[in-house]
């Protein structure tokens, strides 16, 4: 049975986003619209991704015009500002929106980080971000400290705070997925929820274990989160049809353009998921399945998790259920367009997963 079940929440929305015609307007009362049907359907939040919009203006708009049950989990990259100003801006948030608050770490590319200035090769962003969330996790959990390291020099941390005290304990929680060595350390050391993009189950097992025997080492456990796209019909054959009227729609420039803007990344997760494909694309979408109903073709025209299961309703749910006996507990779920789908998923696959409908 899963512990939480989000859903995914961007801007970017449609049938097929990546192109023009398959992307719908998209305002405010849209995204309320969006969020007011996630907390309906019994979904524990949604992640709010670093995409067309920043994730505070949007976390707090959403959450203004939501229940408590809707938790957002704001993807946050480390060394854009102060850790100090971060968790000021943590507790605010909990303080006024009743503790729903979660970090989704976010190390991103060193590409992508120079573009605000911060120049950081691959280990060393690990390096800084251990540092920088050690720090976010003491002063939201209400100390005050000073504190000398290679990246932060601070005085008396915390202490003009006053009366702003924490909602969570023992601080706002930190979501993280990172492949990479000293990705997986720096999970074992800080981190509360350890999030993965899908990959074929035996593979996926090997990296979990990996996990646990690191953060045994350091005394801790994780709890394992999935992120994942589902493209989920009432039978086989039309959920594979839906997977290929994406590779139809979809540009040779859209392809190009994501093949040219991600063959620079740093990032062992992305490389793991491209050596599903390779970068080829098929002429029908199930010539790349890799396991019953797992589909990685997403990464080939959108950025991030690429991989989708690709199936009924029974066979989604049987993938689902192979990954909780995995370790999974979480699951970050998504579906075109976000707003349908996430009526369909939750009325059809949330209760097989055991989350209970909303009172």
């Amino acid at each position: 049975m899963a512990s939480e079940v989000l859903w995914y929440l961007i801007p970017r929305e449609g049938a097929y986003p990546w192109e023009p015609a398959g992307r719908r307007p998209v305002d405010l009362g849209y995204l309320r619209r969006l969020a007011g049907a996630v907390d309906s359907l019994g979904f524990s939040g949604a992640l709010l991704a670093t995409d067309l919009h920043d994730v505070w203006p949007l976390g707090s708009a959403l959450s203004a015009s939501t229940s408590t049950r809707f938790r957002p989990l704001l993807a946050v990259h480390p060394g854009l500002i102060s850790p100090t100003l971060l968790a000021k801006m943590a507790l605010t948030f909990d303080t006024l929106f009743g503790g729903r608050l979660r970090f989704n770490v976010v190390n991103g590319s060193t590409r992508t980080l120079r573009e605000y200035g911060l120049n950081v090769e691959h280990d060393e962003r690990y390096a800084l971000s251990a540092e920088y969330w050690s720090i976010v996790k003491r002063l939201t959990a209400g100390e005050v400290f000073d504190h000398q390291g290679n990246y932060y020099d601070l005085t008396d941390a915390g202490g003009s705070f006053g009366d702003l005290k924490p909602v969570q304990s023992p601080h706002v929680p930190l979501w993280f997925g990172g492949s990479s060595e000293p990705g997986i350390e720096m999970a074992a050391q800080h981190m509360d929820v350890y999030l993965t993009w899908a990959e074929p189950p035996a593979q996926l097992k090997e990296k979990l274990d990996r996990v646990r025997e690191r953060a045994a080492r350091h005394g801790r456990t994780l709890r394992f989160g999935l992120r994942l796209h589902l493209i989920v019909r009432d039978s086989e054959d039309e959920a594979w049809a839906a997977a290929d009227r994406l590779l139809d729609v979809t540009s040779e420039a859209t392809y190009a353009r994501q093949l040219r803007d991600r063959s620079g990344e740093d990032g062992v997760g992305w490389q793991r998921q491209f050596r599903q494909h390779g970068g080829r694309v098929p002429a029908r979408a199930r010539e790349l399945e890799r396991h019953p109903n797992l589909w990685p073709g997403m990464s080939l025209f959108r950025p991030g998790p690429g991989t989708a299961v690709v199936g009924s309703t029974a066979q989604v749910i049987e993938r689902l259920k192979e990954y909780e006996d995995l370790g999974v507990d979480t699951f970050i779920l998504s579906g075109n367009p976000l707003l349908e789908e996430a009526y369909r998923v939750g009325e059809t696959i949330l209760p097989a997963l055991g989350v209970p409908a909303p009172s």
